[in-house]
């Protein structure tokens, strides 16, 4: 079999010079029946390589419990069909606007900053995890006659640390566990970053959107000899909740995508196709002063402007890239493949029965804890979902401004049973005074946990405490209702009635559908929360925008009957449409 190595100028595959022309396309983001569709688009663009990420948070949702692990190797064996290469790279911190950058909660809840670190524990639980995930990767290594061709070690460290010790720890694990074909890293252009990131003996590689020659200079200072390559080069861009959506024009984004292939350099272009965050994995991003960072929640949508756009039809940036890339291509490029089938007509699903929220926790929730503060998500065990916490104003008493220090990320508040407000950020107040006694409840619901900065891996929930003018409020129950718990089985037992006037709790109807197809799901007057489609959960909507429909992938409907259900946790609107 071929191999392929790093020389001081190119990368060498049986010892000719080739140049990586990859495309990232994220496998956990796309419905496994469409992985052959999307990399069949990847080749018709004129790229011969696939880049994915690995999301650690997704394959181990509890220490030593996988869930369905040996998801990349079917993808790399799809990429083979496909006559593509890949890259991949395993983190364990991958960053890609993913819950937590891909670090499990219950790692980072324990272990708070000791992650991405020499920590002992830490590299204990990445061991047994890289134990569990690299065999698929080695045995489809090139040299085995598979498309691997490259690992990356970590992901854009230099962004975060400077723990060079752990670096060249995952570079001997990685080592240790068979991997043989060569390894990168990746970070920005920057020294900083660079000198942080960066591993004696690894080839370094770095992310930009624009400015290949100072970007390229900048890592030639560290890096004299090897291939020039851009990792991540950013045609586009993800939105987050409440924010306008994000465009790169075309032309602009071939443009700087020749100036990267004129510089002898190869490239993976980020994203190619993006896909969807279905089931709330999207990540959120904390921007402004280091003391006082706003939380910035992602979109379930990561179409990212790609030239593949969400549903997997090319966009006239594919058209433009297309051009730039027909140029370094051997011969005449790949046809396009046919475009997946789509729904053909407009239906409406009308929701005719409810259950309040009370009820759909106890149907579905986890146990009632009892605790003096109230206990974060990961104290918890909630990944992605909601909280209920309960507490109690003693009286008598006149009224007093009723805060939460240290909320994470969204309540919903009731006060004797009757909605009060909604409160977001670190410290917020209601509106209106609280007199004693009084029982109040929040319902808190992680937005996503931050995937990138030095707020990655931070605690969700009430991570300070319900306070009654400046005094803390002791004595809270606190119970779950995780995500992962909305399953078909399960949802039949809740008891569901009639709706009532558009109020918060869970819906569920159905449409009828002539055949199965693409769709897009529209909730005209809802206000937020989670859509599932025959137990398929598409994610997050949210009615501040920028995203205004859910993809609906065409595997999850079927001919004949389907069945919706709806978390709203606001206010409902009525029917939803999809077309």
């Amino acid at each position: 079999m071929a191999e392929f190595t790093v020389g001081d100028t190119d990368f060498l595959m049986g010892g000719r010079p080739v140049r990586l022309l990859s495309g990232a396309l994220h496998y956990f983001r796309v419905h496994e029946e469409q992985w052959d569709h999307r990399l069949a688009m990847l080749r018709a663009m004129g790229l011969n390589c696939v880049e994915t990420y690995v999301p650690w948070n997704l394959h181990e949702p509890e220490p030593g419990r996988y869930a369905d692990a040996d998801a990349l190797g079917r993808f790399l064996d799809a990429a083979r069909g496909a006559g593509l290469w890949a890259i991949v790279r395993p983190g364990p911190y991958i960053c890609a606007e993913w819950e937590n950058g891909g670090l499990p909660h219950w790692l980072t809840g324990r272990l708070g900053r000791r992650v991405r670190t020499e920590d002992a524990e830490y590299l204990g639980h990445v061991e047994r995890w890289f134990t569990r995930l690299l065999p698929q990767v080695v045995e489809r290594q090139i040299t085995f006659g598979g498309p691997v061709i490259m690992v990356q070690a970590e992901n854009e460290y230099g962004s975060y640390g400077s723990d060079q010790n752990y670096l060249r720890h995952l570079v001997d694990l990685l080592r240790g566990c068979g991997v043989s074909v060569p390894l990168v890293t990746s970070d920005g252009p920057e020294d900083h970053m660079l000198t942080g990131g960066s591993v004696p003996g690894v080839l370094a590689t770095v992310n930009f959107g624009s400015g290949a020659r100072e970007a390229f200079a900048t890592l030639r200072r560290h890096q004299p000899a090897g291939p020039l390559m851009c990792m991540e080069f950013w045609c586009g861009w993800f939105d987050h909740w409440g924010d306008d959506h994000v465009e790169r024009r075309p032309a602009d984004a071939a443009a700087a995508l020749r100036e990267i292939l004129d510089a002898g350099a190869s490239v993976n272009v980020y994203m190619a196709h993006g896909g969807t965050n279905f089931a709330g994995w999207a990540g959120a991003n904390r921007a402004g002063d280091l003391q006082d960072l706003e939380l910035e929640p992602t979109v379930t949508s990561y179409d990212y402007d790609a030239p593949i756009d969400e549903a997997g039809r090319p966009t006239e940036k594919f058209f433009r890239l297309r051009e730039v890339l027909a140029r370094h291509h051997d011969g005449p490029l790949p046809k396009l493949p046919p475009e997946p089938a789509v729904l053909g007509a407009r239906l409406r699903a009308d929701l005719r029965a409810w259950a309040p929220l009370d009820d759909v926790l106890e149907a579905l929730g986890d146990d009632e804890v009892e605790a003096p503060v109230p206990p974060t998500f990961e104290e918890l065990g909630v990944d992605r979902g909601l909280v209920r916490y309960q507490v109690a104003v003693p009286g008598p008493r006149r009224p007093f401004p009723l805060s939460v220090a240290g909320l994470r990320d969204r309540a919903v508040v009731y006060v004797d049973g009757v909605a009060a407000g909604v409160l977001s950020g670190e410290y917020e107040a209601l509106a209106e005074p609280v007199a004693g006694p009084a029982s109040v409840e929040l319902w808190v619901e992680s937005l996503g946990r931050v995937n990138y900065g030095p707020r990655t891996g931070e605690s969700k929930g009430i991570t300070g405490g319900v306070l009654h003018e400046r005094q803390y409020l002791h004595g809270v129950r606190a119970r779950g209702l995780r995500l992962a718990a909305f399953e078909p089985a399960a949802v039949d037992k809740v008891p569901f009635r009639v709706p009532e006037g558009g109020a918060a709790g869970l819906y569920r109807g159905s449409f009828d559908a002539a055949a199965a197809g693409d769709a897009r799901l529209e909730l005209p007057g809802w206000t937020r929360g989670f859509v599932w489609v025959n137990g398929f959960c598409l994610g997050r909507y949210w009615a501040v925008g920028p995203q205004r429909s859910l993809f609906v992938p065409g595997p999850v409907l079927r001919e004949g009957a389907n069945e919706v259900w709806v978390l709203e946790l606001e206010g409902a609107g009525g029917s939803l449409w999809l077309g």
